[in-house]
């Protein structure tokens, strides 16, 4: 039952929704920066529902880490499709998503995605990824920020894949700090039993901000691994809680 009315509210959002998206993009050609908030509010309070829905038990710890004034990247480890209901549903500011190509083939979906400024990165192609690494940098540099998951897969067993280490360009070349997020359960709530929806513990939690202006080369080298070490250890956090 759990199931049937969450996709049915999606289905149902996504239909009586495009009256707003509308709306919104005409408000975008006098009011840019309020078109995006409201964009912004609109699917974060659909999120809400679909949390509720799913019967989520939710811990976030660190929320306070993350700035309030400023575009930052995230860099978080990706279990299932609930990794973004539950982190979008958070941020403090306007933040796009890079997530796979397919997901933009989507209808409807697809529409709010750009409206979000969400950018679709196809891995098989290194010229298609430079460019999307590179308007996900202009898109930081003008205020939005940007959350990846840089595994490129979503992790089966729960543990941290390693890191692509494209994505991280997005932050040393605009100099804006990351913000690792460490996820864990959002696995069970989904992907373990699909198409079954079923309640699961989650956690979430952010880490401090890792800066990224004044890195030297080696740092900048070094930068994947010492955020993937940060997620497992704040996972580590999590688990002993």
């Amino acid at each position: 039952m759990r199931t049937i009315i969450t996709v049915l509210y999606l289905t149902i959002f996504l239909i009586c929704s495009l009256p707003i998206m509308g709306i919104i993009a005409l408000l975008h050609l006098i009011w840019p920066q309020r078109s995006d908030r409201m964009a912004l509010r609109v699917v974060q309070h659909a999120f809400f529902v679909i949390e509720f829905l799913s019967g989520v038990d939710l811990t976030i710890t660190g929320q306070e880490n993350v700035p309030q004034d400023t575009s930052v990247l995230y860099i978080g480890n990706h279990l299932g499709f609930f990794d973004i209901v539950l982190t979008y549903s958070r941020v403090p500011a306007n933040t796009g998503y890079i997530s796979k190509q397919s997901v933009f083939k989507v209808p409807i979906l697809r529409l709010w995605m750009y409206r979000l400024h969400c950018l679709g990165l196809d891995r098989s192609d290194i010229r298609q990824g430079m460019k999307v690494i590179l308007k996900a940098i202009d898109y930081v540099k003008n205020g939005t920020s940007i959350f990846i998951f840089p595994e490129g897969t979503r992790s089966k067993t729960g543990e941290v894949l390693p890191f692509k280490a494209g994505s991280f360009k997005i932050a040393t070349k605009s100099g804006c700090p990351i913000i690792p997020v460490a996820i864990t359960g959002t696995d069970n709530i989904l992907e373990n039993h699909f198409p079954w929806i079923k309640r699961a513990k989650v956690s979430i939690t952010y880490g401090k901000p890792i800066p990224t202006a004044s890195l030297t080369s080696e740092e900048q080298k070094a930068l994947p691994q010492t955020v993937r070490d940060e997620i497992i250890r704040l996972k580590e956090e999590q688990h002993n809680a």
